[in-house]
């Protein structure tokens, strides 16, 4: 039942013990003959399957993708899980590649809400084929990081005054809001960062 894995077999036996406080033959085999019981939700089996799952995604994998959903939904793995994480992959994976691919999944999430298990098992799966088939684009996802790199590497660097906020008549003096264009074509981020590109 652990299929090799000893963690799997560690898992089983602690779950028979919390079930009932005990470990005997019979009591194993009523705890295995669960499959609710044999998935822990907090264990390595719950995460490696939740990769596996975003991994084939990612990979535009659609076989994969489904055979990987269908444990999960099998297993009994909390459906708004599921399709939370599939709202996070489009924008860290489709991006701008596809981006109605946020909408696709925000509905998804509001069907898992709406209907639950059996029938968002459906949802589920038209999603994360839909996921699955989508252009992919992590240039969003990328730029984020970089900048936050930045933001971590140099603090609070000055605004430029020509984006601040000029509230008082003391602040237009100081040159708050001076030079400012809406659609301005300079480089609109602090000094030491002219030039960055994230994207």
């Amino acid at each position: 039942m652990a299929n090799g894995d000893a963690r799997q077999a560690i898992s089983m036996l602690e779950n028979t013990d919390k079930l009932y406080g005990k470990i005997t033959i019979e009591n194993l085999k009523n705890t295995l003959q669960s499959k609710l019981l044999r998935y822990d939700k907090k264990g390595e089996e719950h995460y490696n399957l939740i990769s596996a799952f975003i991994k084939s995604m990612r990979a535009s994998q659609s076989d994969a993708t489904l055979y990987y959903l269908a444990r999960m939904i099998d297993s009994g793995e909390d459906p708004k899980f599921i399709a939370r994480r599939m709202v996070i992959f489009v924008s860290e994976d489709i991006g701008l590649a596809q981006p109605t691919a946020l909408v696709v999944a925000n509905e998804i999430f509001r069907a898992v809400e709406t209907i639950g298990y059996p029938e968002c098992a459906i949802n589920l799966a038209h999603g994360a084929v839909y996921l699955s088939q989508a252009k992919k684009d992590r240039s969003v996802y990328n730029g984020l990081r970089q900048a936050q790199e930045d933001v971590s590497k140099y603090a609070n660097l000055q605004i430029p005054l020509k984006l601040r906020n000029a509230s008082t008549k003391l602040m237009k003096e100081l040159g708050y809001g001076k030079n400012y264009q809406k659609y301005d074509k300079d480089d609109l981020l602090p000094n030491e960062l002219k030039g960055r590109k994230y994207l």
